[in-house]
């Protein structure tokens, strides 16, 4: 009788708790993608103020996602060590330092400095947020958690050209970046008042021992260093390859758009903006497919990125008018976000256990790694007009994740 009756009354509790710690991780995630882009948003801005090239501000982004690769990498054998929580804060004060920065920005210096501050501020998010919620979410709801971990991440996508562009035509981007910057402190302090339902289980000398226990244990994947597991690697390059499409869309969509179809700022930045949503309305949908087919991640993820690759180079094609190009490039986000929960299942799946932060960090550099040769590579196209190889570009490199997503979920099954 008591058990019937207590029953329900916890499942009612873990349900809530577990919608509050994904809410909350959620909030931190959206944080890192709106940094992506509020630099690359006011590059016509930083063209006019300090007459920089393509090539120029496109490098300016590679120091950003540079750093970043690299601070992630190491920063998942921080939160494995220290926590989750603490890495946390501080990179969203990181955030804030470096949109002020740039609120007062001189120069070129000025601006690879701050693309500095924001990729440290970038580097820890995924191990962080991947930590938190393998911890403390619920076994039956980690599919939608990585579904609703991939929407905030998108909405902060979409957010951003709304945001920047709309304060900046209001009144400038020295305002925009301020506000920005008020924004992160704003972000800083919710996490702060709710930093319980973030502690992980770093802090906690059980879990530590048992984790240690497992590591020790004959035969255990954690024998092999993590540098030294095919499947990290494969992984690794999965992200850089996928991502450096992405890359192209959130840097240079906009331009493109522009040459190639004559549409207005405007219109194309509304797109880059409905791409954004259109990929967070694909990761929620994608949360239900990753939840039905877990042990398919591989093929669900292959399948998005080869439609995905199809349309982008139906936009290179020039095939299309305006207002149709435009509508491509979104439902284009709305197939690669469906993959993106699917994508992270595939991931877990690969992920040894007690070594989660160390496997996000050094597999989710490799997007780091894509969004960091990609502005300066393609920034050098853009810089000699070839705006349909540019998305062809992308359209290829999007084909060529599809072979390491099948190669990865082979590598998985093999090791399970």
């Amino acid at each position: 009788m008591n058990t019937a009756t207590i029953s329900p009354m916890n499942t009612e509790v873990r349900l809530l708790d577990d919608a509050k710690i994904i809410g909350l991780v959620g909030l931190a995630h959206s944080s890192s993608h709106f940094s992506h882009l509020i630099l690359p948003l006011m590059f016509p801005a930083f063209i006019k103020a300090f007459g920089l090239s393509y090539s120029e501000l496109g490098l300016v982004m590679s120091v950003f996602f540079l750093v970043s690769g690299l601070g992630q990498a190491s920063s998942g054998f921080v939160v494995d060590k220290v926590g989750a929580r603490p890495v946390m804060f501080v990179s969203l004060l990181l955030f804030a330092a470096g949109c002020f920065w740039c609120a007062q920005a001189k120069g070129y210096q000025d601006l690879i400095l701050v693309a500095i501050l924001l990729g440290l501020g970038n580097c820890s998010f995924h191990p962080v947020d991947y930590t938190i919620l393998n911890q403390r979410v619920s076994a039956k709801r980690i599919g939608y958690a990585y579904s609703a971990h991939g929407l905030t991440g998108n909405l902060g996508w979409a957010l951003a050209p709304v945001f920047m562009v709309g304060i900046t035509q209001m009144s400038n981007w020295q305002t925009a970046f301020a506000c920005a910057g008020v924004v992160y402190l704003v972000i800083f302090g919710i996490l702060l008042i709710y930093r319980e339902s973030i502690l992980t289980q770093s802090h906690n000398k059980a879990h530590v021992s048992q984790v240690a226990q497992v590591e020790q244990a004959p035969g255990a994947n954690q024998q092999v260093p993590i540098f030294k597991l095919p499947v990290v690697w494969l992984c690794f390059a999965f992200f850089f390859f996928s991502t450096m499409t992405l890359a192209v869309v959130q840097n240079y969509s906009v331009i493109i758009l522009q040459a190639l179809y004559n549409v207005s700022l405007q219109s194309a930045t509304m797109t880059l903006t409905c791409y954004m949503l259109c990929a967070a309305a694909g990761m929620l949908s994608g949360g239900f497919v990753a939840a039905k087919w877990p042990t398919h991640s591989d093929r669900v993820v292959a399948t998005c990125m080869a439609v995905g690759a199809l349309l982008v180079a139906l936009c290179a094609s020039v095939w299309l008018n305006g207002f149709l190009a435009m509508v491509v490039l979104a439902v284009t986000g709305f197939a690669l976000g469906i993959g993106g929960p699917s994508r992270d299942m595939m991931i877990r799946r690969a992920t040894p256990k007690g070594a989660t932060g160390r496997v996000y960090g050094v597999v989710y550099s490799g997007l780091d790694a894509g969004f960091a040769v990609a502005p300066s590579l393609f920034g050098y196209f853009m810089d000699r007009t070839w705006f349909s190889g540019v998305l062809l570009c992308g359209a290829l490199t999007l084909l060529v994740s599809v072979i390491f997503a099948f190669a990865v979920g082979r590598q998985a099954s093999h090791n399970a």
